[in-house]
């Protein structure tokens, strides 16, 4: 790419080609070029990785990793920023290029990103891989906390996201932004928010402010878990109702498995109180309560 992603560059792009940005796409182009270098500078990408972006606009982030990446594996569900991230790509022959949802479904990444991703690997002989994007909001979520999930667990995760789902991320117990995200990330992740964005830093610009944020999954973290896609629906499961207290969401998570005898003696086990709630527990009791829970339906 021999032109900078200024505002004035991509209009352009987008007026030559008779488009404009869709929002169903979540197409918000980050125009400061500092913070662009603050993005691909944090994701820390040398020879030893491949990396996946998701949403490849103009590739401007694209042309940038695949300068200093063994590869990049870059997803864009638009078929006409595709062919326009193709003109801009033209000349680097470490990218590969994918035309499709980067989701099969709400809880699961598409299997044919992921097979991308390891044939880039296996081709380059590289046994890390990444995640840099500019990710699109409406799949933030699922990308960040699925990835987890998967069988090629990413060494490092820099990405652009809406600062309420940064803040949900990262918060602590006893907040109103603690929830089932925030535990899920935290016990697998050291997460990290790195700079906050205003609109402004976008084109087109977006109702609300946004983040880069460093998720640094955690060898350490997943070891503590027996059955980590056990916890993750756990999880899920124990904050659908918030304003409950735990002992009625996990009367209803384990409906069938474990009564209420059963439920009150792993309360009083965990020294948690009758009318605790799912917010007030720290990672770690969750954690602990989960295995508890486990262990016992196991029985």
């Amino acid at each position: 790419m021999t032109h900078r992603p200024t505002a004035t560059y991509i209009t352009q792009r987008f007026r030559e080609a008779g488009l404009r940005p869709v929002t169903k796409y979540g197409q918000n182009f980050l125009i400061d070029l500092n913070l662009l270098d603050v993005l691909v500078d944090a994701g820390e990408v040398t020879q030893n990785d491949v990396v996946l972006e998701v949403g490849t606009g103009l590739a401007s982030v694209t042309s940038m990793l695949a300068q200093r990446a063994a590869a990049v594996v870059t997803v864009e569900i638009d078929p006409f920023l595709h062919q326009l991230a193709q003109e801009e790509l033209e000349g680097f022959d470490n990218v590969t290029m994918l035309r499709q949802d980067v989701l099969r479904n709400k809880n699961n990444l598409s299997p044919a990103v992921l097979e991308a991703v390891e044939q880039a690997m296996e081709n380059t002989g590289v046994s890390r891989f990444k995640l840099v994007a500019n990710l699109p909001y409406n799949v933030a979520t699922p990308i960040i906390s699925n990835l987890l999930l998967t069988h090629i667990t990413p060494a490092l995760m820099v990405v652009t996201i809406q600062k309420e789902l940064a803040d949900r991320i990262t918060a602590r117990p006893n907040t109103k932004d603690y929830s089932s995200l925030s535990v899920w990330m935290q016990s697998v992740c050291h997460v990290e928010t790195i700079r906050v964005m205003s609109p402004g830093v976008f084109w087109p610009r977006p109702k609300v402010h946004s983040a880069i944020i460093r998720i640094e999954p955690s060898a350490e973290k997943r070891q503590q878990f027996a059955d980590l896609p056990f916890f993750h629906r756990f999880v899920r499961s124990i904050f659908i109702h918030r304003r409950k207290f735990l002992r009625a969401n996990l009367l209803a998570a384990f409906k069938g498995e474990l009564g209420k005898p059963e439920v009150d003696e792993i309360m009083a086990e965990q020294t948690l109180a009758a009318d605790a709630r799912s917010e007030q527990l720290t990672v770690d009791q969750m954690r602990e309560l989960c295995e508890a829970c486990r262990l016992r339906v196991e029985e």
